[in-house]
């Protein structure tokens, strides 16, 4: 199974972490839209995410929920139907809820670098370094704590669980 190392922070100023990002990938960035539907499953989550032009992936993924770098396992599936496939796994499993969010893309290395708009919660980041086959957890810790850094993501801005969760939380924009 693929895995990656995440983080994920508030971002209080978006227009600042965008030219920041903008110049570690030395590109504007690629805006995606996405719309989330989580499912209910015992184990880890369980997603489908809407591209919004016909297209999209269903996305299982296990990590825990602790703020920091932290490593994700996941395996995906394109869909060229999400709301069909949406309207099978709602009677199946039962929605747990949804996330819209306008997503800025920035690639730097083997790191995706996430700014997202999300609806409900405001501007986030998300770092996900994928891992190579070679590389142990402690090294794509070290990229992501590098990134973090240039980045001026500090500890104190980083939160725990996936958007969803902080939606199920109540949690308003700060």
């Amino acid at each position: 199974m693929p895995s990656n190392v995440e983080i994920k922070a508030k971002v209080s100023d978006a227009t600042q972490f965008a030219e920041k990002a903008g110049r570690l990938s030395q590109s504007e960035g690629t805006i995606i839209r996405q719309h989330d539907t989580f499912f209910n499953c015992s184990q880890g989550r369980l997603k489908l995410r809407d591209f919004m032009d016909g297209s999209g992936q269903l996305i299982f993924y296990e990590r825990p929920d602790s703020d920091g770098p932290k490593l994700s396992r996941y395996s995906i599936s394109p869909t060229s139907d999400p709301p069909s496939l949406r309207a099978v796994l709602a009677d199946a499993l039962g929605v747990k809820g949804e996330v819209r969010k306008e997503r800025r893309l920035f690639l730097v290395g083997q790191t995706r670098i996430h700014l997202d708009a999300v609806e409900g919660l405001g501007h986030y980041m998300e770092l996900e370094v994928v891992m190579r086959p070679d590389q142990s957890v402690e090294e794509g810790q070290q990229v992501a704590q590098g990134l973090m850094e240039q980045l001026g993501v500090s500890e104190d801005s980083l939160v725990t669980g996936a958007y969803m969760d902080l939606l199920l939380q109540g949690r308003t924009p700060q």
